[in-house]
């Protein structure tokens, strides 16, 4: 309960003091490229149930047509304000709506498309889905760069799902396990450190 009373307080002052970068941005999305401001996409949320999350849309409105679910370094098919969207993780900023509708956390396992949660083990599964997923966690903080790593595989997604995936699944699950609010508060420092570190 303590945990979802932080989420809510924290994901609504931050849609209120956010609110004027927010409308930059989706100005200069809807501006930048053809297409609606907002990225939405099916994933799996708490106990399987899946959820359509929020994002600014930062790539062609035909991306998932054309290319891998993953997104592979300089991807042709991110926008020029998707680039830099991205380069901040601000595309990330409109998933406290998510937080606010009850679907994730600010500190969870990042949730996935079904199609490679389909691929987690039973045992994983279970442990990393008992918890709403998050906007933030250690196995993200830890791949930031995952695009990169990508692009230097052969096969970029079976890259992912035989290397990168498994390795992300045992962080999160270890977050599942012994999460407190006393850790998420670590984990939200980390986040906006490294976070600002990388824009300077």
């Amino acid at each position: 309960m303590a945990k979802r009373l932080f989420d809510l307080a924290l994901a609504a002052l931050g849609l209120l003091l956010l609110s004027p970068l927010l409308l930059l941005v989706a100005a200069a999305v809807k501006l930048d490229s053809p297409g609606p401001v907002f990225f939405r996409q099916e994933r799996v949320g708490r106990h399987g149930v899946p959820f359509r999350i929020h994002k600014f849309r930062s790539m062609r409105v035909d991306a998932e047509t054309v290319g891998p679910q993953v997104t592979v370094g300089m991807d042709p098919r991110i926008t020029r304000v998707g680039h830099w969207l991205r380069g901040r993780r601000f595309d990330e900023l409109p998933q406290l709506i998510d937080v606010l509708l009850g679907d994730m956390s600010l500190v969870g396992p990042r949730p996935e498309v079904p199609r490679y949660v389909a691929h987690y083990p039973a045992a994983l599964r279970a442990q990393v889905l008992s918890v709403r997923p998050g906007i933030t966690d250690p196995a993200s903080l830890a791949f930031i760069d995952e695009a990169g790593l990508l692009a230097s595989a052969d096969d970029p997604e079976r890259e992912y799902v035989q290397t990168i995936l498994p390795r992300k699944l045992a962080r999160q699950a270890e977050y599942a396990a012994r999460a407190t609010l006393a850790s998420d508060l670590v984990v939200i420092a980390r986040t906006l450190r490294l976070l600002l570190s990388r824009r300077g």
